[in-house]
């Protein structure tokens, strides 16, 4: 079945069916009624959302990205050293005036932010496309701060992942954004992953998980086996990985890949301490 990432070979279709009944269309023409069908509000939207859709894709797992009904814009936290994951709740410290603009913005509607990391972590201002990831997650703002030496203290609290289809740099970073669907996270395959993943992380961090109640390892800071997508991003935030590999983690939607993922990750050596320093975004 076709979707949106089929557009231009509608568009030919299209344009070559109305050609036999002898109906003059434009390929650009063609284009811009596809998007109006598949609820873009023109091309130019539409193909940013199928480019969001390749260059997620890149991790290697399939993303299935949300209609364009279901996409919204939101200011964007880029983030220097810090990858996001859904349910994740982390403090932002914030120095930069544009990402101020976009929390002041935040607090005075719905509290909702992309919450995104940044390619270059030297870059103070990365307002295009190339100076972000593809994939980031929504967050709600929880509460802000203004400490002693005026950088700007905001809790979040990650949502779901959304992949960005389009930026707006003004005053402040938006983006027009699209939420990813997770994939395989009820399946047989993701059960029995996620049995293994808390097996390996019991070894992985010297914790003898299995003969604690369930009660007893929220302590640790990890659900049980019946959520296998919220358990395989809890686990990502706790191992000694680089950015790189969580935002490939981050990237795949497939909750079965992203498992395995973990797994190969944990058993390829036991964590080493690491002094991650605060940066100011």
């Amino acid at each position: 079945m076709r979707d949106f990432r089929d557009a231009k070979a509608m568009a030919q279709t299209l344009s070559e069916a109305l050609a036999a009944k002898s109906v003059s269309l434009s390929h650009s023409e063609s284009l811009e009624l596809i998007a109006k069908v598949l609820g873009a509000r023109d091309w130019n939207v539409l193909a940013a959302r199928i480019q969001a859709s390749q260059r997620a894709n890149l991790s290697g797992a399939p993303v299935q990205i949300a209609a364009p009904s279901d996409q919204a814009t939101l200011p964007i936290f880029p983030m220097r050293d810090l990858v996001l994951f859904p349910q994740m709740v982390t403090a932002i410290f914030v120095a930069r005036d544009k990402t101020r603009r976009a929390v002041q913005h935040a607090v005075t509607g719905d509290r909702r932010v992309l919450v995104v990391a940044q390619k270059d972590g030297a870059d103070n201002d990365p307002g295009a496309r190339e100076c972000l990831h593809p994939v980031g997650v929504t967050a709600s703002v929880i509460n802000c701060q203004t400490q002693v030496d005026g950088v700007l203290k905001v809790s979040v609290s990650g949502l779901e992942r959304a992949a960005i289809t389009g930026l707006i740099n003004g005053e402040f970073l938006a983006g027009e954004i699209a939420p990813i669907e997770e994939q395989r996270g009820q399946s047989e395959e993701a059960a029995a992953l996620s049995h293994a993943v808390l097996d390996a992380y019991r070894i992985y961090a010297n914790v003898d998980l299995s003969s604690l109640p369930l009660q007893q390892r929220a302590r640790f800071g990890l659900p049980s086996a019946d959520n296998p997508g919220l358990l395989a991003d809890t686990v990502a935030q706790l191992l000694s990985i680089g950015l790189e590999q969580e935002q490939q983690l981050l990237e795949t939607g497939d909750v079965v890949v992203r498992l395995a993922k973990i797994l190969d990750l944990m058993n390829a050596g036991r964590p080493e301490e690491t002094d991650r320093r605060r940066q100011h975004r």
